[in-house]
């Protein structure tokens, strides 16, 4: 059996083209309309070098850090990902590596396993939401996560759905019913190992959205969530700041790219604000996170000087070390 050790994202990726269906690697694959954003997302880091000390560096070092109030080993976070159904354990598994390594876990509202499953694993939980549903709704799920024991919340504003891609979009079925079964057997046949992970413990993925359910209703489907968010009425910054309004604790905006947009985020009292462009699945042409960073934390400078330090984070697509380091210095203030 090889080595479940991986050297680098790019190892990860290969492998999982191997082991998942073809149609359940293709749903996973970032991108839309032409794939400008997805492949920026990448490739602007490639553009971004930085030149080390040789001499005269610290002998201990540490990644630790502090991020919407909670510390964590190094300055990453798991991004909230919607439906992680491509394993048994979904959610709950990569909670646990995640709490093994020290790091906190975005989870999705639109997650394939409950908040309550997921904080029990990992006690460093942000749960995400978006503008979906009516006031009451949402309020039930700030109440729900708070008794689940969620540490902060997230509130996505970068998510358009846009399902065109130059290069095909794979067919994903609303349930796993009898059609979906017929129709993906060809392709789950040449993959035994994946799917015997999931015959072993007596349940196919299921497509279901348990923490869009509302009190007393059973679970929708992920389009059955999806309908709900999309005929909800777009949010002003008056109901960015009423949902803030009723959670306690910390609180994060993602999906900014404008400066203008960032000083709205940080005026309401935010705790975090994140540059997101949703891993370039929302419009394409959006800009690279990393691009639009140096301009939102420079706008912030203001703030800065008056005692008022905003958190910025740069979200999506940072595969390695360098990546991550090339953030950290567009983050911090310029001298």
């Amino acid at each position: 059996m090889a080595s479940k050790w991986f050297e680098s994202v790019a190892v990860a990726q290969r492998r999982a083209e191997k082991r998942l269906p073809k149609s359940v690697y293709a749903a996973l694959i970032a991108g839309s309309e032409k794939g400008l954003s997805s492949r920026d997302n990448l490739e602007s880091f490639d553009q971004l070098g930085f030149a080390p000390h040789v001499a005269g560096n610290k002998r201990e070092r540490t990644m630790a850090t502090t991020v919407m109030g909670q510390s964590v080993s190094m300055p990453v976070l798991i991004s909230p990902t919607g439906v992680q159904a491509v394993h048994p354990d979904g959610e709950v598994a990569v909670a646990k590596a995640a709490a093994n390594r020290g790091v906190a876990m975005g989870l999705s509202s639109f997650a394939s396993r409950s908040i309550e499953e997921v904080c029990a694993v990992n006690a460093q939980v942000l749960f995400q939401m978006y503008w979906s549903g009516d006031r009451d709704t949402m309020l039930s799920r700030l109440a729900r996560a708070r008794e689940a024991g969620a540490k902060g919340i997230i509130l996505t504003l970068d998510w358009s759905f846009a399902n065109g891609r130059d290069w095909g979009s794979p067919w994903i079925p609303d349930k796993i019913g009898l059609k979906a079964v017929v129709k993906l057997a060809p392709e789950v046949v040449m993959r035994p190992r994946w799917f015997w992970s999931f015959a072993k413990t007596g349940h196919m993925p299921g497509l279901l959205t348990p923490n869009m359910a509302k009190p007393g209703e059973k679970p929708p489907t992920f389009f059955g969530a999806y309908y709900e968010w999309m005929q909800s009425p777009l949010p002003d910054w008056d109901d960015v700041a009423w949902l803030h309004s009723n959670w306690d604790g910390a609180f994060m905006v993602k999906g900014v790219s404008r400066v203008d947009d960032a000083k709205r985020v940080v005026d309401l009292g935010a705790t975090a604000l994140s540059v997101s462009n949703h891993g370039g699945n929302n419009l394409d042409g959006t800009p690279a996170p990393i691009r639009a960073l140096p301009a939102v934390v420079d706008g912030q400078q203001p703030r800065r000087d008056a005692g008022t330090d905003p958190r910025v984070a740069g979200h999506r697509r940072r595969r390695r070390g360098p990546d991550r380091s090339s953030a950290r210095r567009r983050c911090s203030p310029r001298q």
